[in-house]
């Protein structure tokens, strides 16, 4: 008798990807719904209970995988974690120091009762900073796929910290205009 293979180790791994900033969403995509047919649990209603689990147990993996790696975002803290790289929960010490300036003048602002002017000014500003900073995401995730560099991933975590705060202070913007 034999057993059910080893589920994938990691999330790339279920699709046969190298581990990767970039990769053609399509194909993802594509290949996500290939696996979802073969390994559909209702195709393993009939055969052995450890068939069924395998099928269960890789669907779950398959799921959560294509949910990750789909999101540019997510897929970056994912392999930065694979790498192991620390992406714990922000601490007030760890502001980017750039953002430093703006989260004080937005916490000025929201002490003084902003007018809805100020308030869609500063999510402007803030959405714009965003931008920049996805776009220079998208600038490091292909340097770091045509080198392998451990230095351009930590910059890509620090670009995915400044991203975090950025969205943070457009929450609280957003929280004030509500």
């Amino acid at each position: 008798m034999t057993s059910a293979p080893a589920l994938p180790e990691d999330y790339f791994a279920v699709f046969g990807l190298e581990r990767k900033l970039t990769i053609d969403e399509n194909s993802l995509q594509g290949r996500f719904y290939q696996l979802s047919r073969q390994f559909h649990p209702d195709r393993f209603a009939s055969a052995r209970a450890e068939q069924q689990q395998y099928a269960l147990d890789f669907t779950a993996l398959l799921n959560d995988a294509y949910r990750v790696l789909r999101d540019p975002v997510k897929r970056a803290e994912y392999l930065l974690k694979k790498e192991g790289f620390d992406i714990g929960e922000q601490r007030s010490k760890d502001v980017p120091p750039e953002l430093l300036e703006e989260v004080f003048e937005l916490n000025m602002m929201l002490e003084s009762t902003p007018d809805k002017q100020q308030l869609e000014s500063a999510r402007e500003h803030f959405r714009d900073m965003q931008a920049a900073t996805d776009s220079e995401l998208q600038s490091s995730a292909l340097k770091y796929d045509s080198t392998l560099d451990r230095n351009v991933l930590a910059e890509v975590r620090g670009l995915l910290n400044r991203r975090r705060y950025i969205q943070n202070l457009l929450r609280d913007v957003d929280k004030a205009l509500a």
